[in-house]
């Protein structure tokens, strides 16, 4: 095993089980990522399902609105002159909340009426059922295109999120946890082979030891008058 495919660490009962805390904490975040991947990818599912409903939408509700304005036309005649002198301000505007999908803010367009109806005397004299058609096709179409921006930008985000919280997984999945996985292989091994060692130590030591004990050099002697030990220095006789 290389260097490179565990973690630089010295061997010892403390590192063992720090790397075992690692692990453990590298197991729990790959867990909550995967969690939150999938909840993600839920949403990107849902939200690509919403906009195709909505493109197909527009497009119908864009299709009267084309033929709502070509009827008007053709009952008043040209009133884009009129409708542009009387613009002051905007009739529908839009404004923007944020909403948190598993730590994820993405954001929601809405459109909404600031105002009275400027155009509700349009026509008055003539097509005015015709302008009122073709006003409210159009504000649909307006709620509409507004909605599909709002689906739009947060499949955008998503998508970006979900690449990245799966790049984030495949890597603790592959490399981290793998990794973490040799060092405690590694530190398990050397710490087994110092207490083999350590046992053989104390074995060769008591071995040493036994055979030093049974030796005659090392054992007790008896003496001339029959004690154990060495001779008793008061037992010589004066001559």
């Amino acid at each position: 095993m290389s260097d490179k495919d565990r973690l630089n660490v010295f061997p010892s009962r403390m590192a063992l089980a720090i790397i075992k805390t690692r692990l453990k904490g590298a197991q729990k975040g790959h867990s909550l990522l995967k969690k939150k991947a999938d909840a993600l990818t839920l949403r990107f599912r849902m939200i690509l399902r919403k906009i195709i409903t909505t493109k197909t939408e527009v497009g119908e509700v864009m299709k009267t609105a084309q033929f709502s304005l070509a009827e008007a036309k053709f009952t008043c005649g040209d009133i884009s002159l009129v409708i542009l002198q009387n613009v002051t301000k905007a009739a529908v505007k839009v404004k923007s909340k944020k909403e948190n999908v598993v730590g994820v803010t993405l954001p929601i367009f809405e459109s909404y009426q600031d105002g009275g109806d400027t155009y509700e005397l349009t026509g008055l004299a003539r097509g005015g059922q015709q302008i009122d058609k073709a006003k409210k096709s159009y504000g649909k179409a307006i709620t509409l295109l507004v909605e599909l921006a709002s689906l739009q930008t947060s499949f955008i985000t998503l998508d970006e999120v979900i690449k990245i919280t799966n790049r984030r997984v495949n890597a603790i999945e592959h490399v981290i946890i793998p990794k973490i996985e040799r060092t405690l292989a590694y530190i398990s091994s050397e710490l087994d082979e110092r207490d083999r060692e350590e046992f053989y130590r104390q074995v060769k030591k008591g071995s040493r030891k036994k055979e030093k004990d049974q030796s005659p050099r090392g054992g007790n002697k008896e003496s001339p008058n029959g004690r154990k030990g060495w001779p008793w220095r008061g037992s010589t006789k004066h001559i």
